[in-house]
């Protein structure tokens, strides 16, 4: 296929889209269906060169899928399959209606983009519409007996570079920016349920959006902490998000050693017991505790925290539940008093694992 008929079938591919959507390809766009229809008439499509790229602002929204790994494990393939799918559907749609772009696929998450007029509106609208529709999903997964699949989303608005990269064998169109890896570290934050946003969307958010109080927490490669805040609803179209999170912040699983010291009529006992704290957030902690604690009942504990070189001993705790697991007596523990640093070095601290610090 010479350049020529390439280009008439461009052009036949642009009325297409103009009569449907009302709107022409961008260039970005043109320049990805020449290399596809290149591709296809068995050319070799050119080398993506610098003259490929274009910066331009963008929303960026990445969802992913929590839990997905526990799933994975716990159910057949074809089940696991048929959850994801339904649920990548559902969320495809919202992003189409919007007018979004999907940008890629990657395992249990999905990555869009918005841009032009509105896209800060648009963005949020369909983050939160996933989330609506994620809860039906659920509410029809269990009437099914399917396992029920749970979403954060963290939407940011920047500065990013569009374009191809790859070589002459194979070339595909890419964001590339700081901003893109922010997205990234937003999402990382939201709960179950949730959709956060960066400082910079918020900015362009106005009052579309009814927003949480503001959340400052640390990004890795940024010296100073940033702010997020928490999308609750759009008033203006009736929309409002389902959270499914009881919990008040993120979890991860980590294996520390600790001790603790139980209370009596709140007074410390001076008996020392060792421990293994299994996961841990802001608020608590589930551990294994080798005796078993009563439930509601208090204790005092102590641990190192190694990547913000603090020893926390100065945490109170309510045994808040108990379980048997292969022999193993766990507990998780409700954190009652902290001290303002053990606080603040805390969340800073499950901020950085959530981040991909590794505890050496």
């Amino acid at each position: 296929m010479r350049e020529s008929h390439i280009r008439d079938a461009l052009r036949r591919i642009e009325d297409i889209v103009a009569d449907a959507t009302g709107t022409t390809l961008p260039a970005e766009a043109e320049k990805r269906l020449i290399n596809v229809l290149a591709g296809l008439a068995g050319e070799r499509p050119r080398a993506p060169t610098v003259e490929n790229f274009s910066h331009r602002e963008v929303t960026i929204l990445l969802a992913d899928l929590r839990g997905f790994t526990s799933l994975s494990a716990a159910h057949p393939a074809g089940i696991v399959l048929e959850v994801l799918n339904r649920c990548f559907v559902t969320t495809s749609e919202a992003i189409v209606r919007h007018q979004g772009t999907i940008d890629k696929f990657a395992g249990d998450s999905i990555m869009a983009i918005f841009s032009g007029a509105g896209d800060v509106h648009r963005a949020l609208t369909c983050a939160v519409e996933m989330q609506i529709a994620m809860h039906a999903l659920n509410a029809d997964h269990r009437s099914r007996q399917l396992p029920e699949l749970y979403m954060g989303i963290g939407v940011n608005t920047g500065q990013v570079m569009a374009g191809l990269v790859g070589s002459e064998l194979y070339s595909a169109y890419a964001l590339i920016g700081e901003d893109v890896s922010l997205t990234s570290r937003i999402e990382a934050f939201s709960l179950r349920g949730q959709v956060l946003m960066s400082e910079s969307t918020a900015a362009r958010c106005g009052d579309f959006a009814t927003i949480g109080e503001p959340m400052e927490v640390y990004v890795k490669g940024r010296s100073a902490r940033m702010q997020l805040r928490e999308v609750v609803g759009i008033p203006s179209l009736g929309l409002a998000v389902p959270r499914q999170e009881i919990r008040r912040s993120p979890r991860i699983a980590v294996k520390l050693p600790f001790s603790f010291q139980r209370l009596e009529k709140k007074i410390v006992l001076p008996e020392r017991i060792a421990g293994t704290i299994l996961d841990v957030g802001y608020h608590g902690v589930l551990a294994d505790v080798a005796h078993e604690l009563p439930l509601f009942s208090e204790i005092k504990l102590g641990f190192e925290l190694p990547l913000v070189a603090h020893t926390a001993d100065d945490i109170y705790a309510r045994v808040v539940k108990r379980a048997e697991k292969k022999g193993h007596q766990l507990a998780g523990l409700e954190f009652t008093s902290l001290s303002p640093e053990s606080n603040s070095k805390l969340q800073l601290f499950v901020q950085m694992l959530l981040q991909g610090h590794e505890v050496n």
